[in-house]
């Protein structure tokens, strides 16, 4: 299983529902289910489903602040010279924490084993 590695406080809105998607300078092709890890903390948090991504216009990152929850006075330009917004369902949180091993260099994206 693949988890992405995302920073406070994007990870709590996720799991908290405020949060459906997570802005990246990236397009991806991975669907499916994913784990989440919050960044610097060791441990993956919970998982969720990766559903789509999509290229964004500014118009489209403007008007749907709702999604992805960046301020109003932070959203006057796409943050990436090509903006994607991969879509997010269904998160679940762990009841508990689950410590992985970090691999040098992974930054994005780690691949977990079984």
């Amino acid at each position: 299983m693949k988890a992405l590695i995302i920073k406070s406080p994007w990870i709590d809105m996720i799991f908290e529902g405020k949060k459906t998607w997570e802005i990246r300078g990236s397009n991806t092709k991975i669907r499916g289910k994913i784990a989440l890890i919050k960044s610097g903390s060791g441990m993956i948090y919970g998982e969720i489903n990766l559903v789509e991504s999509i290229e964004l216009s500014l118009t489209d990152y403007q008007e749907n602040r709702r999604f992805h929850g960046v301020a109003s006075e932070a959203a006057g330009e796409l943050p990436y010279k090509r903006t994607y917004a991969w879509v997010l369902d269904k998160p679940r949180i762990y009841k508990e924490p689950v410590p992985y091993k970090h691999p040098m260099g992974a930054v994005i994206w780690v691949r977990l084993t079984e």
